[in-house]
């Protein structure tokens, strides 16, 4: 939600409120994106990265407040759960080496965070869920002390009015239940920002979720949860369970999840925030005092607080984003696929890849959304998620084919287009798609080598699933230090 929330009871009259001020918001959103001046000269880029804490023994460390105290360091927040934290990036452009600036940025603000974790026998692993975790940790008692989240816990698990089911069925088979939205701390996600205008934010979104499937399939880093392995990216299947608000009824009458793909592509951003109004009833109905109208004729800049915070509540894979920086409003698209991890100069290969390859298609002559169908998409996104690097996907022009000639053969010459436009140092451009060509070659992302090793540990060493899955986390974090790209790290 990205903001402090102490309201714990909503009455029917805040509810009220809030759906006429959210109405309002959008009917001045509406205003804004007709005439007003949007901040959209020079594209900046963001990066936000969730983290695991883990102690000696590869277990969950929930310490998150007192290593936050200790790190002192505005850019890294709390999340979800205590063993949770989150690292935003300065934002920053990527021509010429913004890439190697965010690498140096990263990997110092990590290495010194890691210092200060340790103060509190911790240390931050990056991966997309922590194979460690087990039922007993993902339990409300372990969110995290910020009202927010226990606020949002009750209205998510309010609104269902039963407990959440967790269903997940890939190499092995998950079935549980759950009475909290803990389960979800298990997330841990790799975000992508980028600043676009008004008149091209429909392009970058249409083409980012176009890519989504592609994206997971290459960056893949969650196969385990609970001591089993289930999908290449098991993160995008409890995402959307964990803080599903549906009863079996409302899902047979098909009513939208709140973490959503999505059902079309999109002609303007408007149609995202107009979506999320329509659909989505407020799990936050807090309003602010700001009169969005009048401020607006004032000739001011409207926070459009609600409007913002209800955005927030609606976990889209690709969210659109109205905020505010010195005094201009901007758009982002907000690409939330990606699993945090392996390692800082893997994360920047992925940024790269989508940066460039989202451009690419969105300035394309003829865009893939015209040739596409967004049912495909979908579909593309959830084979990747269960496959991985072994996904067929379907594309326009060539039908059904493996996501790694899809890459090689089609999508990184358009991604390096795409960072040419951006002005990005041939260089950095040449080592970032080097990484992505090379998983593509080799058949290994962070998911393989994870399976892999946990296969080496059983089968080997013969260790059971939690020694195995204990001494790959140890030794994934070890290598993850080292910043070598994960297709590289030797499994044994």
């Amino acid at each position: 939600m990205g903001r402090d929330v102490s309201q714990g009871a909503f009455t029917r009259e805040d509810r009220v409120r809030y759906r006429q001020k959210v109405r309002r918001c959008l009917d001045v959103f509406a205003l804004m994106l007709d005439d007003f001046g949007f901040d959209a000269d020079r594209p900046m880029t963001g990066l936000e990265i969730e983290l695991n804490l883990v102690d000696s023994a590869a277990e969950p460390a929930m310490r998150n407040e007192e290593i936050l105290a200790e790190i002192a360091d505005p850019l890294f927040q709390t999340e979800l759960g205590q063993f949770n934290l989150e690292l935003n990036a300065e934002p920053r452009l990527i021509e010429g080496a913004g890439f190697a600036d965010y690498e140096h940025d990263l990997s110092s603000s990590l290495s010194r965070a890691d210092e200060r974790a340790a103060r509190s026998d911790a240390n931050i692993v990056l991966v997309g869920i922590l194979p460690t975790l087990t039922e007993g940790h993902l339990v409300e008692d372990n969110l995290s002390t910020n009202e927010r989240y226990r606020v949002l816990n009750d209205q998510i698990v309010g609104a269902r009015g039963e407990a959440i089911e967790l269903d997940i069925r890939g190499v092995e088979q998950l079935r549980t239940h759950t009475d909290s939205i803990a389960p979800e701390a298990a997330c841990t996600s790799l975000q992508f920002h980028l600043q676009v205008a008004p008149d091209s934010f429909a392009d970058y979104w249409n083409a980012s979720q176009a890519i989504a499937g592609v994206q997971v399939a290459v960056g893949a880093n969650s196969p385990f949860l609970y001591g089993r392995q289930l999908w290449a990216e098991t993160r995008i299947a409890l995402f959307k369970q964990a803080t599903d608000t549906r009863p079996e009824e409302l899902k047979a009458q098909g009513v939208r999840p709140r973490v959503w793909f999505g059902e079309r592509w999109i002609t303007s951003i408007f149609d995202l925030f107009e979506e999320n109004v329509r659909y989505f009833p407020p799990l936050l109905p807090i309003c602010k005092d700001e009169d969005p109208v009048e401020v607006l004729h004032a000739g001011g800049v409207p926070q459009l607080s609600e409007l913002r915070l209800h955005n927030g509540t609606v976990y889209r894979w690709n969210r659109p984003v109205y905020d505010i920086m010195n005094g201009r409003p901007h758009l982002r698209v907000e690409n939330r696929v990606l699993p945090a991890g392996p390692t800082v100069v893997d994360m920047l290969a992925n940024a790269a890849f989508y940066f460039g390859l989202v451009r690419g298609l969105a300035e394309a002559d003829r865009p893939i959304w015209s040739q596409l169908t967004f049912s495909s998409a979908e579909e593309n996104f959830h084979s990747a998620a269960r496959r991985g690097l072994d996904a067929v996907l379907h594309w326009p022009g060539v039908g059904d084919v493996p996501v790694t000639k899809l890459v090689l053969d089609q999508l990184l010459p358009v991604a390096a287009t795409g960072l040419d436009g951006f002005g990005v140092a041939p260089a950095q451009r040449d080592r970032l798609l080097g990484i992505i060509e090379q998983r593509c070659r080799t058949g290994r992302n962070g998911s393989v080598w994870q399976t892999e090793a946990v296969w080496a540990a059983e089968r080997h060493h013969g260790m059971d699933r939690p020694a195995a899955l204990h001494h790959m986390v140890k030794r994934y974090a070890e290598l993850q230090r080292t910043n070598e790209p994960v297709h590289t790290w030797p499994v044994q």
